[in-house]
């Protein structure tokens, strides 16, 4: 008969027991586990071993079925190195690596031919092998590592949709990026880049994000980004386009890189070259006496003081007669220079006797060899457009007490906004408006078209002048925003007119 007392083993022995139970039995559920997660990768085509604290692939795998896996998560482990059974595995499509320690990446990846994302991010690596570019990837996310550099042979990912390298220590990109023709989103945040390349302007991104680098200067190509719609550029030394203009958002970056490019397009310079080179070569061949100082070196000086100092004037209102008296020319040899001058059509003419008759004839015929000469012009209406777009969006803004998006065009078109000012301008003078609800988030054409017509009503009842009023397509296409902002401006300025009439 067993009798109940103390057992009769010593503590020690007791403990190591104990100990050995719980381990046994920690091991029992974290084995079961893991297979059970191999078991249905096997069945589904997706094995998940996240957070499961592995430094390496498990070893009872190979009791299992993976070859039509397509999508393996092995995230938050401890992974040195991609597992070379996962470079195997033909018919994987996604593949997680994020948070893990792997420090490089072998060269048998090549062999996932199936790949189209992958997710490298926060590892230890400090570069990416070339032959990851000979995968068919959409998505590669290698953000958050110690990478100094992307390959050169990046640009063979034809088919990369989303490239995301954040939180590196990058210097430059590489000149092939431009040949990512799929790419719509690029991520190069917190890296060390000086410069953007031109090329990224041929891709169609809709989403840049180059926040928190050493950029100085945005290329005035990037102004033809039509499909960008996200753009991030904070926490950089930014000097063109100035900080106050870059705080504004996208659309007013994007004037801004226009007038610079009409800017640097004009090249007053290049205006004269052709002239004088033709001019060169119609000097008279005749030796000419060098104490008479009409030599080559003197001819050069009477052209270059034709030209004019400021950029923006092509007059040239210096008399034949001053050259002839500084360079001590006879009256014989000036009228026989200018004789043979006058037998090439020049735009560029020498008289004696300027007259603004003559200088308006020079702009012409300057206009007509280089239509550059026109981007003054361009230039100035640009910066009125902006001008006028800022006196909109301060008057609706100012009144109705509302922010309205960075896209101006666009939050107006429905006509809500532009039907709203006129009521607060006066009350019901539209008496209905069609607005968006959260079933219905955007208005259908007609509505947005009804919206924009009782505003132009309610301009015309409160007295804006027809000649003053834009048509609907101005505002429903976005194709008349100066005429919007004029239309807008007459109203405030009407209304106002008759209010200080009345009191």
């Amino acid at each position: 008969m067993a009798t109940l007392g103390p057992d009769p083993r010593p503590h020690s022995q007791l403990a190591s027991t104990s100990i050995q139970s719980n381990i046994s039995g920690n091991n029992v559920p974290t084995n079961r586990g893991l297979e059970r997660a191999l078991e249905e990768g096997a069945n589904s085509g997706f094995f998940n071993l996240s957070a499961r604290k592995l430094k390496e692939f498990p070893g009872t795998a190979s009791n299992f079925d993976l070859s039509d896996t397509v999508e393996a998560d092995l995230s938050r482990n401890r992974l040195a190195e991609v597992p070379s059974e996962v470079c195997h595995l033909v018919a994987l499509e996604s593949l997680n690596l994020y948070h893990n320690c792997i420090k490089t990446i072998p060269d048998t990846i090549i062999n996932l031919q199936s790949l189209t994302s992958l997710n490298l991010s926060r590892n230890q690596l400090c570069a990416l092998p070339a032959c990851l570019c000979g995968l068919p990837l959409r998505v590669l996310n290698a953000s958050n590592n110690k990478l100094v550099c992307i390959p050169e042979a990046i640009g063979q990912l034809r088919s990369l949709m989303e490239l995301d390298v954040s939180c590196n220590e990058i210097t430059a990109l590489p000149r092939h990026i431009g040949r990512l023709k799929a790419l719509r989103e690029l991520n190069v945040r917190r890296n060390l880049l000086c410069v953007l390349p031109e090329d990224l302007a041929e891709l169609p991104l809709v989403k840049l994000d180059f926040s928190c680098n050493k950029v100085s200067t945005i290329p005035v190509s990037y102004r033809k980004m039509a499909q960008l719609q996200n753009l991030q550029l904070e926490n950089n030394p930014l000097q063109s386009p100035p900080a106050q203009i870059c705080m504004k958002g996208k659309v007013h970056i994007f004037k801004y890189l226009s007038i610079e490019a009409c800017r640097s397009d004009k090249m007053p310079d290049s205006l004269y070259l052709p002239v004088m080179e033709r001019l060169s070569l119609s000097r008279p061949n005749k030796k000419q006496d060098t104490d008479s100082g009409v030599g080559s070196d003197n001819g050069d000086k009477r052209l270059s003081a034709t030209e004019p100092s400021d950029e923006d004037s092509l007059s040239l209102n210096v008399p034949m007669s001053h050259i002839t008296e500084e360079e001590g020319l006879s009256k014989d040899d000036s009228s026989e220079h200018i004789s043979t001058l006058t037998d090439y059509d020049e735009p560029l003419r020498i008289e004696e006797d300027t007259h603004w008759a003559s200088e308006q004839t020079t702009h012409k015929s300057l206009e007509s060899v280089d239509p550059q000469f026109t981007m003054r012009r361009k230039m100035e209406q640009l910066r009125e457009e902006l001008e006028l777009m800022e006196q909109l969006r301060e008057s609706i803004e100012s009144r109705l007490k509302v922010a309205l998006p960075e896209d101006l065009g666009s939050s107006l078109m429905d006509g809500v906004v532009l039907c709203h000012l006129a009521n607060h301008i006066r009350p019901r003078s539209v008496a209905s408006i069609h607005v968006p609800s959260s079933a219905v988030p955007k208005l259908s054409m007609a509505k947005c078209r009804r919206n924009v017509e009782n505003f132009l009503d309610a301009c015309r009842k409160m007295g804006v002048p027809e000649d003053k009023l834009c048509l609907p397509h101005h505002i429903l296409e976005e194709k008349g925003m100066i005429k919007v902002s004029m239309t807008v401006q007459a109203l405030v300025d009407e209304t106002s007119t008759k209010q200080a009439l009345f009191t």
